[in-house]
Parts: C-alpha cells; structure tokens; sequence
C-alpha cells in the first residue's frame, strides 16, 4: 500500500531505522501520496510558521544511535530550507525511499517549507514528543537522566482547576465575565431591556405500574413457534447489549418482525426496555436506523403502552440526527414529539431532553429557538452538567462569540465538570470557526502535550505499562461519558479528589479532532501541507481509518484542484484513491463506501483528471460499495450530469 502510493516521485529519503514507527491501521500512505513537503513534527507548532528550519533530535523514549565507535550517542540533524548550511553533526544512515517531489515552481513565493536533500521519516518525528519548558519543568540533568535504560515513565499529572483555565488562551487579555452576561447580551445587544413573558408551566402525573406493563403473567401466551422466535430475538438483544459488534441491529428487527400482531404485548416490560435500548444505540444515526427505531416505537404506542423519559428522548434525538445537515424540517419533527411527550403522555421533559432540543436549535441556525429552550430550561430548574456547557461553547460558536465560548469553559470547570476531548474539540471547533486560528492550534499542541508529556504515553505510542494507547470506538465513549458525570458528582461531594478524577479523563486528540482540522485546512484553507501533517500525526495516536477523512480529501481536490501547478495535483489524487482502494480490499474497520464518499470522488476525478478516468473510478466504486436500489439510481442520475457538464466545458 505504501508502494502504491509512493510510486510516482524519485527523490531520495534518509529515514533512520530506529526512528520508524510500528504502522497502524491508518496507513501512512494518504500523507506520502498527497505531499512531499517536509512536515511539522508531532511538538509544539511555535515556531514552525517561519518554515524555514527542520529539526531532527532523538529523544529519551527513543533507543540512541550507535556511534562509529561502538558508543551510543544521541543524533542531531539540522538543516536550512534557504542558505543550503548544515551543521557537521553526522547524518543518520540513509534509508532510500521513494517519495514525492512539490514542483518548486508557483503563484508567487511557495508557502511550505523548502526540501532539503536528506531529511528523516515524517511519520518517525510526528511520533517524537518535544521538550517544552511550559510543559516539562524539570531541569536538564533530569532530561539527560531519563535516557537511561531503566528509565521509569512518570507519574500522571494532576490537572488542578488553574491549570485546565490556562488550557484555553484569553482573547487579548480580555475580562471574561460570567456566561449570563454573553446570554443577556445575544438576546438584547442594544440593552434595550425588554421585559421577558413567563413561561408556560405544565402539571404531568404518571405511574410506575404503567412502564412495567406487561409483567411476565400479563403477556399473551405464545405458541412452540413464538416462544422460539422470542428466545432467539431475547438471546440476540442481550449479544448485542454486551458486545455490539457481533449482532447486527438489522438481524434483531427480522426477528422482532417474526413476532405476530400485536408484537409488544408478547414481550414483557423489561424486555421491552431492552430491546428498544439495543435499537436506540446504532452504530450510526442514519435513515434505515431511524425508520427502524420508530417502526418500533409506533408497536408500543398503538398498544397503549408508556414509554418511557429516556425512550422518548432517544425517539427526538433520531427525528433530529438521521441526516447531515439539520433543516427547518428536524426542528418541526423535534418540537412535534416533545409537545407530543409532555401533553399526550404526560411524560415530564428532562435536562436530556431540553439538551437535544437546544443542540438541534442550533445546529439548524434557528438562535431565537435556542434562546427560548435556554429559558425554559432554566424556568423550570434544571441542573447543568457536562452536555449543557459543551451546548453553549457550541452555540457560542456558532455566533462567533470566541467570548462567550470561554466564559462557558470557564464556568463548566468552576462547576466541577470533568474536561475532556469531546469538550476540547468543541472550542477548537469553535474558534477555527471565528478566525482564531492560533488559540485553536495551541489548544490543540497542549492536548497533545497532556496525552504525551507527562507519562501518559512514550514516543512508540505505548502507555507506561507497555500497552497501547486504546482505540476510542461508539460504545467506549458512551462508557466514557457516564463516567465523567459519574467522576463530576464525586468531585463536588469531595473537592481534594476532584483532581485525581480529572487526570483519568482523555484529552488526547480523537478522530473528531482531525475531522475538525482536516475540513478546515483541507476543505476550507486548501492548505496541503497542513493537512498532510495532521493526516500524518493520526498515525501515532493510533486512530483508524475512517471515510469521513477520505471524504474532506476528495473535497480537497474538487474545491481546490484542476488548474497548473496547482498542489492538489491529479499525481497526488492517484495516490488517495490508491490508498483508499486498499483500505477497502483489506476490510479495514470503520472504513465504507457511501453516496457522499463516491460522490466526492467522482467530483475530484471530474475536477483533476479526465473522462475516461472519471468512468473507471466510477466502476471500481461501483464494485465495492453496498448501496440500495435507490442510491444506486442516484449514482447513476449523478454520474450521467457529471460526465455531460465536463464535456459541454
């Protein structure tokens, strides 16, 4: 695969063998096939924006270079992009590779930094954690100390509420206020003072005996073939409840279809909850799954049997998130079954509840909406925790209010919430979105620094009990997130343990993280070379392939590609869809062929390559995606229009 990709270049790489790291499920091949140029590292990005020196040190986790002489000393290679000098030190030993070359020709003086003629692997040098002094305070007769063999990994960092503020840079040494006041000035920029009207208020009553209807006397007695079917479709929800990868939800709802009309009153009332749990956690939120899940849902209510709160949010959360792009439409669908929760059922909303109705609000753009399930929220006295904070630095930047998103983390961690990724990756998100690009990379750099600085993983990628960093998947995470609510309420109750519960949350950057940086730099910026760089530091952090990453990369080339001299050049859209078809063939996880995927390739190829190259992509798609009858029309409807408008050019 990496030959594929490399295939086309002729230059010549010096890669130290010790430096090389064990290859992971992301092949390195996306970043050899896209660029040539001389990647930052995996350190601190201060001083790479002058892209004019390339630094190669070894470093304590890595093993020393064998000297001439039989002695072990540590390598140093330092060379300059423009004046060509070279320190004396000696070179590694030169491993040849073949590679890629960047015309050094362009519109103007070129962005990226110069190539050298030897310079050491990428990939080896992402993976090598850098000596900062704001991260690393110790002295350096202890960083020398640490190259010994027996060196012990250090001990975890307690983070204390200080140094998680100090995580999140101020906005020109701005006096950042409570968040009420960013509210207060959102709803009224004018303070014009405008008297707000109360909110209505409801009464609910309710039962328990209703959510445990039917119990194992009350269900209809079922025949020899029924109570197979009911054994097998008991056995196959709980499989998929313990381990989700082996039960698809699709051979559970066959087998819940078997059951004769009136299914539900077959099926007593833990059952019940069990299987509609099984059916809420898909592996992705998409059209089959939410036709699926309500398909379900209608069985219950047509029986005249309670759902239950977490049911009827899970019931708005797939009216809402079974598409991309959330419209006018999913606001209507969300608002109409909580009306329908609240007055037909008489089921009380929760803070989950107003949660998700806040976070479509304002993903639909809808702010006045979101304003207004805000107040209601706080009306009726609910709690924030973890998702309400996370939903307002998300809201905040969405309005480009950079301030208010740091108010919202300055209060989430005054309240005692655990800071984690998830909660990261919104700020990055968030001030990306504004035009504060520097805050977001720092930001970014230190989270690498709290997963990689202070012993919580070697440069190889190892914990320091000598296991890898764990692979973050659906279910990990939704485990992952109860806990920290779990970790926030023994926090409070016990203030002195708050930090030591902090230190076990993850902030290491995730596949979200680099969908965040892919799209802005690769879709938005156009800018390659750092694309190919965080493409680059995925490996290391052991993230697997995932189509989203392919798909910000076809939309790189079909954006930013097609014209001379251009660095989303065809050679290198050869080697992703080279790589991509790899992937594929060797049944990577996590890793599909979807309408948008193939639609964005075939866009790229359109864009950068010719027609013949066009129609033989689309056939090697064709052979190896999954679709249904309908998306395949729709391909077919596509690819027609693609083929006539680039001819009518």
């Amino acid at each position: 695969m990496w030959t594929t990709a490399l295939s086309h270049a002729g230059a010549r790489l010096d890669v130290s063998p010790l430096m090389m790291v064990e290859e992971s499920r992301f092949d390195g091949s996306i970043c050899g096939a896209i660029l040539s140029l001389h990647r930052p590292s995996l350190s601190s990005n201060r001083f790479a924006a002058a892209n004019t020196l390339a630094v190669s040190v070894s470093r304590p986790g890595l093993e020393p270079a064998q000297s001439p002489d039989g002695s072990c000393t540590p390598r140093r290679s330092i060379s300059t992009g423009n004046s060509g000098l070279s320190s004396p030190i000696p070179q590694p030993r030169p491993l040849s590779i073949p590679a890629l070359r960047t015309s050094s020709t362009g519109f103007g003086s070129s962005p990226g930094p110069s190539i050298s003629g030897t310079r050491v692997s990428h990939t080896a040098t992402a993976a090598e954690p850098d000596f900062d002094p704001e991260i690393h305070d110790d002295d350096a007769s202890r960083h020398s100390r640490s190259q010994s063999p027996s060196r012990r990994p250090k001990p975890l960092r307690n983070y204390t509420k200080k140094e998680l503020l100090d995580l999140i840079d101020d906005y020109d040494g701005e006096q950042i206020g409570p968040v009420d006041e960013y509210l207060e000035y959102l709803r009224d920029p004018y303070l014009r003072g405008y008297a707000q009207p109360y909110a209505q208020r409801f009464t609910f009553a309710r039962t328990a005996e209703d959510f445990a209807y039917p119990n194992l006397e009350q269900v209809i007695h079922a025949g020899e073939e029924e109570q197979k079917t009911l054994w097998e479709l008991r056995f196959a929800v709980l499989t998929r409840l313990r381990t989700p990868q082996k039960v698809d939800l699709d051979h559970i709802f066959e087998l819940y279809q078997r059951l004769p009309e009136p299914r539900m009153l077959y099926i007593h009332a833990r059952f019940r909850h069990q299987l509609l749990r099984a059916l809420g956690q898909p592996d992705e939120r998409d059209f089959t799954s939410m036709l699926r899940y309500f398909a379900v849902i209608a069985d219950v209510k047509n029986t005249g049997i309670t759902l239950t709160t977490a049911e009827w949010n899970c019931a708005i959360s797939f009216a809402t998130k079974y598409v991309g792009t959330v419209t006018e439409t999913e606001i209507e669908a969300a608002l109409k079954l909580w009306r329908e929760m609240e007055l037909d059922a008489g089921v009380k909303a929760t803070n989950v509840t107003f949660n998700i109705l806040f976070d479509v609000a304002c993903k639909a753009g809808n702010f006045a909406l979101a304003e207004m399930i805000y107040r209601e929220m706080e009306g009726r006295g609910h709690q924030y925790n973890r998702y309400h904070y996370t939903s307002l630095i998300h809201f905040f930047g969405l309005k480009h209010e950079t301030s208010g998103m740091r108010a919202a983390y300055k209060e989430m961690v005054n309240a005692g919430e655990m800071i984690d990724t998830v909660v990261l990756n919104a700020m990055i998100a968030g001030l990306l979105r504004s035009g504060e690009e520097a805050p977001a990379e720092r930001l970014y750099e230190r989270m690498k620094a709290a997963s990689l600085g202070d012993g919580a993983a070697d440069a190889d990628g190892k914990t320091p009990d000598g296991g890898d960093i764990p692979v973050r998947t659906a279910p990990s995470d939704r485990v992952i997130t109860q806990a920290l609510l779990m970790f926030a309420k023994i926090g409070r109750r016990h203030p002195p343990s708050r930090p030591s519960l902090q230190r076990m949350a993850p902030l290491a950057p995730d596949l979200q993280t680099y969908r965040i940086l892919v799209n802005h730099y690769g879709v938005k910026r156009g800018d390659l070379a750092k694309t190919a760089a965080y493409i680059d530091e995925m490996k290391f952090f052991k993230i697997p392939l995932h189509h989203a990453i392919f798909l910000a990369l076809f939309k790189g080339f079909a954006l930013h590609g097609g014209y001379p001299r251009s660095a989303w050049s065809e050679q290198r859209l050869h080697g992703i869809w080279n790589a991509l078809l790899d992937a594929l063939d060797s049944g990577a996880a996590g890793l599909e062929v979807k309408t948008w995927l193939a639609v964005w390739a075939l866009r790229a190829f359109a864009r950068c390559s010719s027609k013949e190259r066009t129609l033989h992509v689309y056939d090697a798609l064709k052979a190896r995606w999954s679709l249904s009858h309908a998306d395949e029309q729709f391909m077919i409807d596509f690819l027609n229009g693609l083929v006539n408008k680039s001819r009518g050019r």
